[in-house]
């Protein structure tokens, strides 16, 4: 994690447990840095104009006023709900880490009562999964978002390996199934690479050249492709 993601982490950490402090141990520990690293961090958010301060004692610690950083949101209960449920249903995918913290996210900018009220309705529902779902790396995400050449070790449905320098077009889910869509330099075609089957995901520094994804690239023989973002 750089410096500058560490800054935003320790953020929304202290966010989500306002208004109890959180120890630069224990935020050491989470971020897997030298207490000291955290210290300087707080100081430059600090300075930075946050309202972030540390309480003494032995139950003290870094505490942010919430409710002076976060702005105000519209979700009606319904709305807060579908959110929770779909980020909710990231757990095995790339996204599971971020899924979790923009779901503290959503509960951290809504009235307590509401909050409380989603976050109930949330408990009642439940995902029927197998003990030996996959888990995607999480380095799938940042190779989708990196817009550069991405280094994969792949191991194919056969159990043979291979090293692929990849250009990212887009990701496609099914089944549970986390798919990464790339230009394939070793196929000189457009391939789909199953997330459960990357060995280890190298984002280089190269930048690709400009490429579209057409879906009929992908001959998918069933079923149809929809965007995220469709209305």
């Amino acid at each position: 994690m750089n410096r500058t993601d560490r800054l935003y982490g320790l953020v929304e950490e202290l966010r989500a447990v306002s208004p109890r402090p959180r120890s630069a141990r224990r935020l050491a520990e989470r971020f897997e840095v030298s207490v000291r690293t955290i210290e300087r961090d707080l100081a430059a958010l600090q300075q930075s104009g946050l309202p972030i301060w540390a309480e003494p004692g032995r139950t003290g610690g870094y505490v942010i006023d919430a409710s002076a950083t976060l702005g105000p949101a519209g979700f009606t209960l319904d709305e807060a709900l579908a959110v929770l449920i779909g980020l909710g249903g990231l757990q095995h995918s790339p996204f599971r880490q971020s899924a979790r913290t923009a779901a503290r996210k959503v509960l951290a900018v809504m009235p307590d009562g509401d909050a409380a009220r989603a976050s109930a309705l949330a408990s009642r529902v439940h995902f029927l999964e197998s003990d030996d779902d996959a888990v995607v790396p999480t380095a799938f995400a940042a190779a989708l978002r990196s817009d550069r050449v991405v280094r994969l070790r792949y191991q194919d449905a056969g159990g043979a390996e291979s090293v692929r320098d990849v250009e990212p077009l887009g990701s496609i889910e099914k089944d549970g199934q986390w798919y990464l869509v790339a230009w394939c330099r070793l196929r000189d075609g457009v391939r789909a690479f199953r997330g459960d089957r990357m060995r280890s995901v190298e984002v280089t520094d190269e930048r690709p050249p400009k490429r579209s994804l057409r879906p009929e690239e992908l001959a998918i023989p069933y079923g149809r492709l929809r965007s995220v973002m469709d209305d």
